[in-house]
């Protein structure tokens, strides 16, 4: 009789990823304000995507003889100072925020959970090394260390999405190397030892699947902070330079006129909101859903 043949390394990561994928769908079905949160924010993405479409007008485009008007039919939110259009600014802004949150996260997300996994597997004076070195970094809060390094670099898109990826390493290593700890002293992982597997395929092809879903739950979350973190580094002046449009900017440029024209201030804050209050309540929703004791309460 043959021996049972066994999968590549391909097929395993086919079904490793067809896994997850099931068991985020069990997540979000769980607890359904995933899914308004999810809604809601997709729902911005696709305004920022579409901004060319959905604008009324130029973003850049000035006229001084409409400045400071209040929102009517020709300008659905307003003008600013300069007669700009405060609704084509506010959806072409959401490009600006979004980019850079999405990007720092996505940087901090992955460097951040390879550092935890390595930490965690590995255990020791590799562990004590990298958390350390963590902890030295979580002293900083996240506004003061990104405007330190934006400062020191420059008010750039790269530069901003490198300061808020920059504080959101600490958090992500964190979050990675607590189940990693636990996961690695499972049977699956001994099994997979005493067969010879790399411990590359371990980490990656068997913890990792398995702690993905509350890296995901901190990315949700920590979205949110760096998407605040670039608005308040724009209202301060360290933002990306005018004239592109971004909330923080829009907010700084309005806040000299707040009591006239409050509606320059009002929008890009409920924007914002929106956008925070979206991904809060989807990284609740996949908290709530994922924890064990909130399972069993559902």
């Amino acid at each position: 009789m043959s021996a049972p043949a066994i999968p590549s390394r391909a097929a395993y990561a086919r079904a490793a990823f067809a896994a997850t994928l099931r068991g985020l769908l069990q997540v979000f079905n769980t607890n359904k304000t995933s899914w308004i949160g999810l809604g809601l924010f997709l729902a911005i993405c696709l305004a920022a995507i579409l901004a060319p479409v959905l604008a009324t007008h130029d973003p850049l485009e000035q006229d001084i003889l409409v400045r400071l008007e209040p929102p009517s039919a020709e300008h659905w939110m307003g003008t600013d100072h300069y007669g700009r259009d405060t609704f084509s600014r506010l959806i072409y802004g959401a490009r600006i925020s979004l980019v850079i949150g999405l990007g720092a996260i996505a940087i901090a997300l992955v460097i951040g959970s390879i550092l935890g996994l390595i930490a965690g597997y590995y255990g020791g004076r590799i562990d004590i090394l990298i958390m350390q070195t963590m902890d030295v970094m979580l002293a900083f809060p996240a506004l003061i260390l990104g405007l330190i390094v934006v400062a020191m670099l420059g008010a750039s898109i790269p530069n901003i999405i490198a300061a808020i990826a920059l504080t959101a390493i600490p958090p992500f290593a964190r979050i990675a190397r607590a189940p990693t700890v636990a996961v690695a002293a499972r049977e699956f992982v001994e099994a997979g030892r005493a067969l010879g597997y790399s411990d590359m395929r371990l980490m990656f092809g068997h913890i990792l699947p398995n702690i993905l879903p509350e890296i995901l739950v901190m990315g949700s979350l920590w979205l949110a902070t760096a998407i605040r973190v670039e608005a308040s580094l724009a209202f301060i002046g360290l933002g990306v330079r005018p004239p592109t449009a971004t909330w923080g900017g829009m907010i700084r440029e309005g806040f000299e006129n707040i009591l006239d024209s409050f509606w320059l201030v009002l929008f890009p804050s409920i924007a914002i909101l929106m956008v925070v209050f979206a991904l809060n309540l989807l990284g609740d929703g996949l908290r709530d859903a994922i924890d064990p004791k909130m399972r069993g309460e559902q």
